[in-house]
């Protein structure tokens, strides 16, 4: 295949001899007839993708942050004894005398924009102020998701805090995952203070497994910008894909921290009941003793009793269900190491807690009138915020066979403020309005029978449903028979219930951890331990550059033809690196070969592009975008260090791009020299 890209007419070495051998084709992309290849963007002679076990940088301990959209928190464990999990269970606030793992994702700074406390203690200080004063103050909540959903996202998007004021998004973050490191370091201080220094810490920071590259690269740059680690040591912060981890910790189990929803019998006992699975794996047992062999190589492994159980090969799925999506994966149990391998691609939505929220937030709408709800949220953020909490405390006690009515505290400043601007009461309000299913309480609250709580969660229920159904069908995922149902929402009986019933029939074994909350969060400290458990992940896009080829008359469009020098070329040409759905080993290398165009020339820049479909054949192609950039930045070759003029012969830069990991990334080597050469790809400049 020619592989000119598109701006190396100008940035790129061109070579001029049409004879060169042939190039081959990335692995997994259609061979071409016309294909004779002249040089910039090369295989380098084609090395066939190849796979390395990636050397991890010298830590001691480990320490993952699970920022959610709801909530966060950290826990850590050290290399030495690397599955003794520890619990951060010291946060300030909250319920008196509660121990709390997690903390509200909550940030509040000061009218200047400076740091001032973060989660529980955030909440409560905010609660606490003037409602006059609080309208200076910026308190961000739930930002996470405004990540994902940015469809523009850069270094230099903002976000709003409740009372309309904006801030870059980076900075908002950065203080948050900065709060993590000091509040993390300082406990390991007192744990271990023989530890040398943060420098021994890998970090890990959790995003959903459904988050683009650039939300994931955001993320990383906001880390840097917290200071958990330099861009010089990169390798030091990893990121975790929220299902993965779930996936990671569940396989360390024991039956009697599982409890099977679908032991249960219809209709009968209350859901959250504690029950064993043991028996509903007495077969597999059985079937297992006969075969003590691949029982042996998995417990040796160190997978928990369930997997034990389990032979190579079996699948089974992990829906994370947090406050701002739901997560899917698919996963393969591989031996003799009980590895695993993903089946499809993640996917997910938008439907985690939050949509239950938005449709309280709808129905607060319908009963007061969508100006006087964005109006109080405006001008008195502060109460706004109680009045939510509020509604979380009653949320987390919704259930499917729930009989009594809810009661939801309205502030006080809620109930004086629309008097004032209505110029009657929020009785006189429910009354008038077409909403028959919510009462009015002589305390002072909102009183909501079972079936209206319950009602508030269906869309977002339906949606994790769908989804799961959705997925079940695809080929790549048949023989699937167990689901493991993790993340903060997953506590919800509501949940529980509608997923069991609507699965259960199916033959799907639905399973949720004992301690659902924390699944990802202990994930993660496993996973920081042991990146390489997921050994085969499947790209979610394709992506690829463009390039010139060769113009053949009746396979390409007129439109594409390019003559230069009394040659004809197609140009905008999609070359593939990897494909969707296409299974990449963790370590997969694709090469490619760059030449400058100038001596002297001291960066390559390549645009990368992406789309879902597998068989895309121009960058113009419906669907096809512009998503980042390669760079790559030279050092003066040997002959111009010393004022000698420009090194003899082609230089040429060897890039090795790995599409296996969390994260897409590049190295690249001088190939005269050896020597490597900074590279990076940017999803986040346009």
């Amino acid at each position: 295949m020619l592989a000119i890209p598109e701006m190396g007419l100008q940035g790129l070495y061109i070579g001029s001899s049409p004879e060169r051998s042939p190039i081959p084709s990335p692995p997994g992309s259609p061979r071409t007839q016309e294909s004779c290849g002249i040089a910039p963007l090369t295989p380098s002679q084609s090395p066939k993708p190849e796979a390395r076990s990636p050397q991890p940088a010298p830590f001691s301990v480990v320490v993952a942050i699970d920022f959610g959209t709801t909530s966060s928190g950290y826990a850590f464990s050290f290399a030495s004894d690397p599955e003794a999990i520890h619990m951060m269970r010291k946060w300030e606030g909250g319920d008196p005398g509660v121990a709390h793992q997690k903390t509200p994702t909550c940030l509040l700074l000061t009218p200047e924009g400076a740091f001032h406390s973060f989660g529980y203690t955030a909440r409560d200080y905010y609660h606490d102020l003037d409602p006059e004063e609080a309208r200076d103050w910026l308190y961000f909540e739930k930002f996470k998701m405004k990540i994902h959903s940015a469809t523009d996202l850069t270094l230099k998007t903002q976000l709003e805090a409740v009372n309309g004021k904006k801030m870059p998004a980076l900075e908002v973050f950065a203080h948050a995952l900065c709060f993590f490191k000091e509040h993390a370091l300082q406990e390991l201080r007192e744990q271990c203070p023989s530890m040398p220094d943060k420098d021994t810490v890998r970090w890990v920071l959790t995003v959903p497994a459904i988050w683009k590259q650039p939300a994931k690269q955001f993320m990383r740059e906001a880390a840097y910008l917290a200071g958990l680690v330099s861009r010089e040591d990169a390798e030091q912060l990893l990121i975790a894909l929220e299902p993965e981890a779930a996936s990671v910790y569940c396989r360390k189990l024991r039956l009697h921290q599982l409890l099977d929803l679908s032991s249960r019998a219809p209709g009968g006992g209350r859901l959250g009941e504690r029950r064993s699975i043991d028996s509903s794996f007495r077969q597999a047992r059985e079937q297992l003793r006969r075969s003590r062999h691949s029982r042996t190589f998995l417990v040796e492994s160190g997978v928990g009793e369930l997997w034990a159980e389990m032979q190579a090969g079996d699948r089974y799925m992990v829906a994370d269900c947090g406050g701002g999506t739901v997560d899917l994966t698919v996963h393969q149990l591989e031996q003799p190491h009980g590895t695993l391998k993903e089946l499809y691609k993640a996917s997910g939505g938008p439907y985690g807690a939050v949509g239950v929220d938005l449709a309280f937030e709808q129905l607060l709408c319908r009963i007061f009138g969508e100006d006087f709800i964005a109006t109080f949220k405006q001008q008195r953020p502060a109460a706004w915020v109680d009045l939510t909490i509020a509604f979380e405390a009653r949320k987390r006690t919704a259930g499917p066979h729930r009989s009594g009515a809810l009661n939801i505290s309205l502030p006080f400043s809620f109930i004086d403020f629309y008097r004032k601007q209505r110029g009657h009461n929020v009785e006189t309000a429910l009354h008038r309005s077409s909403v028959n299913f919510v009462k009015w309480s002589s305390q002072g609250m909102l009183r909501m029978s079972c079936e209206a709580m319950n009602e508030l969660f269906q869309p977002t229920v339906s949606g994790i449903i769908q989804h799961i159904e959705v997925l079940l069908e695809r080929p790549e995922v048949q023989g699937v028979k167990l689901l493991f149902l993790v993340g903060g929402f997953a506590e919800s009986a509501v949940l529980q219930h509608a997923v069991q019933a609507a699965l259960g029939p199916r033959g799907l074994r639905v399973v949720v951890p004992h301690d659902v909350g924390l699944t990802i969060l202990k994930g993660a400290v496993l996973f920081g331990q042991a990146p390489g458990v997921v050994r085969v992940r499947r790209s979610p896009l394709t992506y690829g550059v463009g390039v010139l080829n060769r113009f053949v008359a009746g396979r390409h469009p007129p439109e594409k033809l390019l003559v230069r020098d009394g040659r004809r070329w197609c140009t905008d040409v999609f070359e593939r690196f990897v494909a969707a759905e296409q299974s990449v080993a963790l370590g997969e290398e694709v090469r490619r070969s760059y030449c400058p165009a100038r001596p002297g020339q001291r960066r390559v820049l390549i645009n990368l592009y992406c789309c879902a479909a597998e068989d895309a054949r121009f960058i113009t192609d419906p669907g096809v975008r512009k998503c980042g950039a390669l760079s790559l930045e030279l050092e003066p070759a040997d002959g111009q260090r010393d004022g000698a003029g420009a090194a003899p012969g082609r230089r040429e830069i060897r890039a090795a791009m790995q599409f296996g990991d969390t994260e897409i990334k590049v190295t690249a080597v001088d190939v005269s020299t050896n020597r490597s050469v900074r590279a990076a790809i940017d999803f986040l400049s346009h």
